[in-house]
């Protein structure tokens, strides 16, 4: 059974698929979670705060997603090819993703200029789980982390990789990716930039593949 936060984080989440974020009433994402209006504000604080958590959760949950991609079996090329997959899939699934990765917010979604965390009196009582909402990562940043753990993820490989030469292809492959969910490809041609990550690896220097 979900906890009260993630009951909130649901209804919050669910109310944004119908209505613009400035829409979204607090009371009512209350009453779907069916907790008090007390309680909504005890673990966000404010409609920022519940804000901050809904795009921070999304952050984790692609984040996640790309750690099962770097898992699964293959080469270089091919558990690239998942990440890079898994990247468009979640941009077009996932609309708070695709402005986490692209920067581009559409009016309708919680602004990452609601995410800076207000300065609070020293000793203020703030539940921990609220301290550690911390706001979004930008584009760049978020890319970085994701090529970082692909680098940590793929290093070591047989042969060794050159490092420098790894982490430059982990970001080729992350934003060939992005290039999908900025400029979609026709509607008649199927693509998650999969295939394209795994030619580009495959005609990398010998030292990365």
């Amino acid at each position: 059974m979900p906890t009260a936060r993630e009951a909130l984080l649901d209804a919050a989440h669910a109310a944004l698929a119908t209505r613009p974020w400035p829409a979204v009433r607090m009371v009512d994402v209350a009453a779907a979670a069916e907790v008090s209006r007390q309680t909504l504000y005890n673990e966000f604080g404010s409609k920022d705060g519940l804000a901050r958590a809904l795009v921070r959760r999304a952050a984790d949950a692609y984040l996640a997603g790309v750690e099962r991609a770097l898992g699964t079996a293959g080469g270089t090329g091919d558990r690239l090819a998942a990440t890079a997959a898994w990247t468009v899939r979640a941009t077009r699934t996932n609309a708070l993703v695709r402005g986490l990765l692209t920067g581009c917010w559409e009016d309708r979604l919680p602004h990452p200029a609601c995410s800076a965390r207000p300065v609070r009196p020293p000793g203020s009582p703030v539940p921990a789980q609220r301290r550690a909402d911390a706001g979004p990562p930008t584009p760049a940043e978020l890319l970085g982390h994701v090529r970082d753990r692909a680098v940590a993820a793929l290093d070591g490989g047989r042969p060794p990789h050159d490092p420098a030469a790894l982490a430059v292809t982990c970001e080729l492959a992350l934003r060939l990716a992005l290039s999908y969910a900025l400029v979609p490809p026709h509607p008649e041609v199927a693509g998650d930039g999969a295939p394209l990550v795994r030619d580009v690896v495959d005609r990398a220097p010998d030292s990365v593949t």
